[in-house]
């Protein structure tokens, strides 16, 4: 059970209300995460500012759902690894690659690259070692480097949120393979 209340889109109201009615209208649903976060609007809007701005750069939309997979396990948030296995699959990612990505690799050389980087920074915290910077270096222009920083960053704020609120998981269920 959540931790904090999922607040109900057909009864909230204000700031509130308004982010809820957008997210609706972007996705279609709303999902129990961003439900959570608008108990704090303002925090709403800055996850939902970062996460506009973050996916209209350069990383196609199957890595930044890998970035996703991987930092989610790292941190083991059963919640967004979930949610990232459906957003991913919708993306195009096949089962081989949802799992690759959860263990930190691709069966693509750059999206591998990228993979690699973002769990490095995840188990990290960002203290990444001059081996690390340069790997990604060698596979990534610098643009794609700062993406896949702020993905990661974006990430850790979900999971943390996912995890400290036990918010209730809306989308089919994955095990984290560090239960397996």
């Amino acid at each position: 059970m959540s931790r904090i209340t999922a607040i109900d889109p057909a009864t909230a109201t204000g700031e509130a209300k308004a982010l809820l009615d957008a997210v609706q209208a972007s996705l279609g649903v709303t999902p129990n995460f961003i439900r959570v976060l608008a108990n704090a609007p303002a925090a709403l809007e800055g996850f939902l500012g970062l996460f506009t701005i973050a996916n209209k750069g350069v990383l196609e939309h199957k890595t930044r759902e890998r970035i996703a997979l991987a930092v989610a396990e790292q941190n083991s948030c059963q919640y967004c690894a979930s949610a990232h296995t459906a957003i991913g699959r919708k993306a195009g990612l096949d089962n081989a690659e949802i799992l690759a990505a959860r263990n930190g690799t691709s069966a693509e050389p750059k999206a591998a690259a990228v993979v690699a980087f973002a769990k490095a920074l995840a188990t990290s915290s960002g203290d990444i070692t001059n081996a690390e910077f340069a790997a990604a270096k060698l596979a990534l222009t610098e643009a794609e480097i700062v993406e896949t920083i702020a993905h990661v960053a974006l990430n850790i704020f979900t999971n943390i949120v996912g995890k400290a609120s036990k918010v209730a998981i809306d989308f089919p269920e994955v095990k984290l393979l560090k239960a397996a």
